[in-house]
């Protein structure tokens, strides 16, 4: 499982537990599904976006950020997922992008001013559904990209909370 959305580190921990024990006892492998290529792939079937910037409130002044494209019949992801501040966001040189994500109300002014003229619509409610899940996660099971449950583990945008948090416990020793 990935998480490219923010949440309690214990809440994501949990999902990925629930998804483990569900797919232990079925005896089936697990398919990791990024919740921004699902925002992305959401923007596509609800708006006919064919471009989507997605950003979601990463707290501490970032967003959890990416930009897909529709390509093959999914929204496909157009160089990195990342968490970055509002203001360093990567801005396409495109125009007719379709901005969704709570990070556009949240950040409102800063990408406003930095994306306006690049927008076509923007989705700030929007919140993801599995059903989007459904065709990026079939995808990944056609070209055998799937775990044994007990190698998933959630994907963290942001790795200096967890490392901040080691290097203290490790200098007290």
């Amino acid at each position: 499982m990935r998480s490219g959305a923010p949440g309690a580190f214990t809440g994501i921990r949990i999902g990925v537990g629930v998804a483990q024990g569900l797919a232990m006892a079925a005896g089936k492998p697990v398919i990791p599904v990024s919740t921004l290529a699902s925002l992305a792939q959401q923007a596509h079937a609800q708006y006919g976006a064919t471009h989507a910037l997605v950003a979601l409130d990463a707290r501490m002044n970032e967003v959890y950020w990416g930009q897909y494209a529709w390509q093959d019949g999914l929204m496909r992801l157009q160089g990195e997922e990342q968490v970055c501040a509002p203001a360093d966001t990567p801005v396409p040189d495109s125009t007719n992008w379709f901005a969704v994500g709570h990070g556009w109300s949240a950040y409102a002014d800063v990408l406003q001013l930095r994306f306006g003229g690049k927008l076509v619509g923007t989705d700030a409610a929007l919140l993801p559904a599995a059903e989007f899940m459904l065709p990026l996660a079939l995808v990944e099971w056609q070209a055998g990209n799937t775990l044994a449950p007990e190698d998933a583990q959630p994907v963290y945008l942001r790795n200096k909370i967890a490392l901040t948090t080691q290097e203290r416990m490790a200098g007290q020793r």
